[in-house]
């Protein structure tokens, strides 16, 4: 239920703060004081179009904040938990327009895209425009509406999906059809070149490695040669250096005297002898163990003989293969997978098509059980309205040809103005007056089935007057008891009979030109439906009049 409404420098609305009740809100005023300004400012909250032009002049930019109570409403709470938007239970909607017409949006002070306004809002919010009549002449509103009425709107979203699925695979089906050859082809080449590289099975740094190893390989000999030359000069020769370093030693060490001196060179030549004799015992050691094999230098050249002949093959470097390997992997996956068979693609259509007849004959069942429940309210709706001989149909014409994404049949509004006349549609039989009631009565019925906690009405009874309009304030009050309704209206009768009254009028202070709303209390109330009534002059007859009015209107319970 909406709660509070806050409007700054929106149109020539300054700075406007409403607090809303339960029940039924008439908004009144003279044409042009600025109605429209809360019914407008409602929709930019709910994420509707922004124009700059709306902007107050002089203004940098307009703000408007809606504020709900969603303690009774589940769907509400979940989606903002779902989305992280919640905040203590708070639902508060913001929608800033910049004078530049640059526009934002926030949930609860959280930033977010108009997307998600309109998302929440539907489930917040439903306005009902003078203008709605208009779009009764399309069947795409009469299936909606339908559709709407018969609970059925997850029945209708569920077989779009599966009109989708279905000609997605279709179209699929149809084009490998059409390329099978090219697909086939395409798909061979794949399975040889990818068995061509699994049967590699090149390994990641792998070529370096086998570079490296035969490198080595390659040079085993001199590496021995080497090492066993270097071994002999190390100790094995009577002028190996272990030889030399000995008899450096001795000489020091035959001295006749001892020379302090020399302490620290005597231990470095001990040193040396003992790495020298390590080093050739290690050199020894590695000699020992090291082996040329010719066997595996042979193998280490015809492997990457194999690489080097593949990347040239395919026109990448070798350090290259592994990835291309798995690219040519998962595009051969998603051919194979993306269809596979022309048959088992032809089978998933099949069943996708089966899948899309059972849920479209779910929702036709759903629509056709409605349907004649839906004319029988409507046409009780416009008897109330003095239209008492009007026939409503809903006509259900079965789709011919391909199915459709809207299930298995058109909708569409039909009408008989007389008796014994066949029922034509509304675009073809109603006047413009006759059309208003119609679409006010469409939309009484349809409401009083919405889940949406607030509903509001702008100016649907326009053209419509005497006992009529006292039917309609019945008919908005009655709404208004089961939840909430806002409506903007001209007609006494209706205004007499809700819940809370709010009147708009404007004034003007030097050049400037400001918006004024107020909520009226019972005295006031009267006097507002007596100008209503009689215009500016309001006689003792016209006060009298707007009393009784009030006073019935009041007690009215529809």
């Amino acid at each position: 239920m909406l709660s509070q409404l806050t409007v700054s420098n929106y149109a020539i609305a300054e700075h406007i703060e409403l607090n809303f009740n339960r029940g039924m809100t008439a908004l009144t005023g003279e044409t042009g004081a600025g109605k429209s300004i809360v019914l407008d400012a409602l929709g930019l909250a709910m994420g509707a179009r922004a124009d700059a032009g709306a902007v107050r002049n002089g203004a940098k930019r307009a703000d408007v904040t809606a504020e709900f109570d969603i303690s009774h409403l589940p769907q509400a709470l979940s989606w903002l938990e779902e989305n992280e938007l919640d905040d203590d239970r708070q639902c508060i909607l913001r929608r800033t327009v910049s004078h530049d017409g640059r526009t934002r949006g926030f949930i609860n002070g959280n930033p977010c895209p108009l997307a998600q306004l309109k998302e929440l809002g539907g489930m917040l919010l439903d306005i009902h425009s003078q203008h709605q009549h208009q779009s009764l002449m399309r069947k795409d509103t009469h299936r909606k509406l339908l559709d709407e009425y018969a609970g059925a709107e997850a029945l209708a979203e569920s077989t779009r999906n599966a009109w989708k699925h279905w000609r997605d695979l279709s179209d699929r089906l149809q084009a490998r059809q059409q390329n099978a050859d090219e697909h086939e082809a395409r798909l061979q080449l794949l399975r040889y070149q990818v068995e061509e590289l699994d049967r590699l099975g090149m390994a990641e740094s792998e070529q370096q490695s086998l570079e490296q190893e035969q490198e080595q390989l390659s040079h085993a000999e001199t590496v021995l040669q080497s090492s066993h030359e270097a071994s002999q000069l190390c100790t094995e020769d009577d002028g190996s250096v272990a030889s030399l370093l000995r008899q450096a030693l001795q000489r020091l060490e035959q001295l006749p005297v001892r020379v302090p001196a020399l302490d620290e060179t005597l231990q470095m030549l001990c040193e040396a002898e003992i790495q020298i004799t390590e080093a050739s015992d290690n050199l020894r050691h590695f000699i020992d163990g090291y082996e040329a094999d010719p066997a595996r230098l042979n193998e280490v050249e015809e492997r990457l003989s194999a690489i080097y002949q593949l990347a040239r093959k395919h026109r990448i470097t070798p350090e290259e293969l592994p990835a291309y390997h798995r690219k040519l992997a998962e595009e051969l996956a998603e051919l194979d997978n993306s269809g596979g068979s022309l048959e088992a693609l032809e089978a998933e259509a099949q069943h996708a098509r089966k899948a899309y007849d059972e849920i479209a004959g779910k929702l036709s069942k759903a629509r056709h059980d409605a349907a004649a429940r839906l004319d029988e309210r409507i046409m009780a709706e416009l008897a109330q309205l003095s239209m008492p001989a009007v026939q409503f149909v809903t006509r259900l014409k079965p789709v011919e040809g391909e199915p459709s994404a809207n299930g298995l049949e058109d909708v569409e509004f039909l009408t008989s103005a007389n008796p014994g006349q066949p029922a034509r549609p509304l675009a073809k039989v109603a006047s413009g007056g006759e059309l208003s009631r119609i679409s006010l009565a469409i939309q009484v019925v349809v409401a009083q089935t919405s889940t949406t906690p607030t509903l509001v009405f702008d100016e649907v009874d326009v053209g419509i007057g005497g006992g009529t309009a006292e039917v309609v304030g019945r008919l908005l009050r009655s709404l208004g008891e089961q939840g909430q309704v806002l409506c903007v209206t001209h007609l006494p009768q209706v205004a007499a009979q809700c819940h809370q009254h709010l009147f708009v009028s404007k004034f003007t202070e030097g050049e400037a030109t400001f918006s004024r709303i107020e909520s009226l209390d019972e005295t006031s109330r009267v006097t507002e439906v007596a100008r209503m009534l009689g215009g500016v002059d309001l006689t003792e007859q016209t006060m009298a009049h707007a009393r009784e009015m009030f006073s019935k209107g009041q007690a009215t319970h529809h």
